[in-house]
């Protein structure tokens, strides 16, 4: 076993063998329906933190000739597959993970050389008798391995973005780098698979991409690789049983990402729709019992800070929204797949996407914040820059819950006036639209209590604002707010009773019916709270 050629399976053992593992082995059936295919070259890209490099070290371990490892596999869902031991350690496989790489070199050219340079060290070390007649050639050297040895190649490529990442405005290195991928890979026989993972897709020159033979799978449209990165709705419910884990609870802070895709895969195909979670924090959630904000722990609250507070008309008013809980339209087409070229506030936050501080809803074409661990990493964000007024709002929304489950009728509409007076200067405050924004920022504290619905169907109607406490919290009671613009408070409680808001709640122990008015020519809130008796 080398290094980078048939590395073998101790990675992927360790996986295994981890507190928390969820069995992602039918992965393999789906890499092998495009092996030996002219679809043979896939592109994965997710958020950090989201199992590719398992992924990889699981494909290494399975399609490498440098052991035998199906026992490993014996008792996983890959066993049951038919095509599972057609490829089973049949390939000469090489996995490189590209930000090692880089972090050992100094330029680009030095990385490419030095990657040249290990493979042959490798090849020579498991193929003495392989004759080499140009090292420096990776297309000889790849071809004369392939002709002498009789096996084809599975290259499996980690962090094949970091280029892009770390050097964002080379665009001298990225394109040589690039031109170095499309050499060694673009149509080679020697290639049975190409499978390259990253954060971002293949980035794109004028309106084609330069690395044209992948096929990409990324957030935005994962197709049938939609399973198998992130734990899906099932495996945490099954982890939460396992452990004795609050489902409810893990679903409020790390739900939110919502893929869609068209399957071939089975006997009837159809367009399938998964919640997503992010892995680190599910495990490090079962492993410490402490829910908080583990998944970009590692990472500096500078990078979402660049990137929100971009001056470009409309974005700063949609990251207030969407901290409020609303979903606000982008266009994605126009992104070029680097984190330089940005048009307007559509390609911003599609960059958001990929990088996994927004989910994107591909029924709609538009984007929110997934949950209530990245909505953390925003309002730390926006602590320190210039706008960031909204998190005053979010501050003293703890007081405004607090008032509300009071009865203090004043106190909230108090709370809401000052939380719009901070807001003024970012939203166009003329609709209702912009009310539910202000509110939903007031009352963001509630998410640590409540599941929130907006526009929730019920009764004869949609109440625009539910809340419905979690298990853990079933001692409070129940919200129906609704909102009214140059109307009345008391008639938003009447329209309340009258569509029979109060159906999404009957359930509950306890309820609160909250009406909410603004008056557009003094500039005043007012606000009612009236007490409902649940039947």
């Amino acid at each position: 076993m080398g290094t980078y050629l048939n590395p073998g399976s101790q990675k992927f053992k360790f996986s295994l063998n981890g507190m928390v593992y969820v069995d992602k082995s039918s992965l393999i059936s789906v890499t092998n329906s495009i092996i030996n295919t002219p679809q043979r070259f896939a592109c994965l890209s997710r958020p950090r933190r989201f199992g590719k490099t398992m992924a990889i070290e699981m494909l290494s371990a399975y399609y490498g000739c440098g052991e035998e490892t199906g026992e490993l596999f014996k008792s996983l869902k890959i066993q049951n597959n038919d095509s599972f031991p057609e490829h089973l350690n049949k390939y000469n496989c090489l996995m490189l993970n590209m930000q090692d790489f880089l972090s050992s070199t100094t330029t680009i050219v030095e990385m490419l050389s030095r990657i040249v340079k290990l493979i042959v060290k490798d090849i020579k070390k498991e193929y003495p008798y392989v004759i080499l007649a140009d090292e420096t050639d990776i297309l000889q050297i790849m071809s004369e391995t392939y002709e002498q040895t009789g096996k084809s190649f599975v290259i499996l490529i980690d962090e094949w973005d970091c280029v892009f990442r770390e050097h964002k405005e080379d665009h001298v290195s990225q394109k040589t780098y690039l031109d170095f991928l499309r050499m060694w890979l673009k149509d080679q026989e020697y290639i049975a698979l190409a499978y390259m993972t990253g954060i971002l897709p293949i980035k794109k020159y004028g309106t084609h991409s330069a690395l044209n033979m992948f096929s990409e799978y990324s957030m935005l449209e994962p197709w049938e690789f939609a399973p198998y990165f992130g734990f899906t709705e099932n495996e945490v419910e099954s982890l939460c049983a396992s452990n004795d884990v609050d489902m409810e609870e893990m679903r409020a802070w790390f739900d939110g990402y919502r893929l869609e895709y068209f399957s071939r895969m089975g006997k009837k195909p159809q367009d399938i729709k998964i919640s997503i979670y992010s892995p680190r924090s599910v495990v490090e959630s079962i492993r410490t019992g402490k829910f908080n904000s583990y998944w970009n722990q590692t990472e500096t609250y500078e990078a979402l800070k660049a990137y929100i507070q971009m001056d470009f008309e409309g974005l700063k008013e949609d990251v207030v929204a969407m901290l409020a809980g609303a979903s606000v339209p982008v266009e994605t087409r126009t992104f070029v797949n680097d984190m330089s070229s940005f048009e307007g506030k559509d390609d911003v936050m599609t960059l958001l996407v990929h990088l996994g501080y927004l989910t994107f809803d591909s029924s709609n074409s538009s984007v929110a914040i997934p949950n209530k661990e990245v909505s953390m990493e925003f309002i730390q964000t926006i602590k320190n820059i210039p706008w960031g007024k909204s998190a005053g709002s979010i501050k003293r929304s703890a007081e405004l819950i607090e008032s509300v489950w009071r009865g203090d009728s004043q106190a909230v509409a108090d709370g809401i006036e000052k939380a719009h007076q901070e807001l003024v200067s970012i939203l166009q405050y003329n609709d209702e639209d912009a009310l539910s924004y202000v509110v939903g920022l007031a009352f963001y504290a509630a998410r640590d209590y409540y599941q929130i619905h907006c526009e929730l169907a019920s009764g004869k109607g949609f109440a625009d604002i539910v809340m419905i406490p979690r298990t853990r919290h079933a001692n409070k009671p129940a919200l129906v707010v609704e909102l009214k613009w140059d109307k009345s408070a008391y008639g938003a409680i009447e329209q309340i009773k009258e569509r029979k808001y109060m159906d999404a709640i009957s359930d509950a122990k306890e309820a609160l019916l909250v009406g909410i008015n603004y008056e557009k020519a003094s500039k005043r809130h007012e606000c009612v709270i009236e007490k409902w008796i649940v039947d």
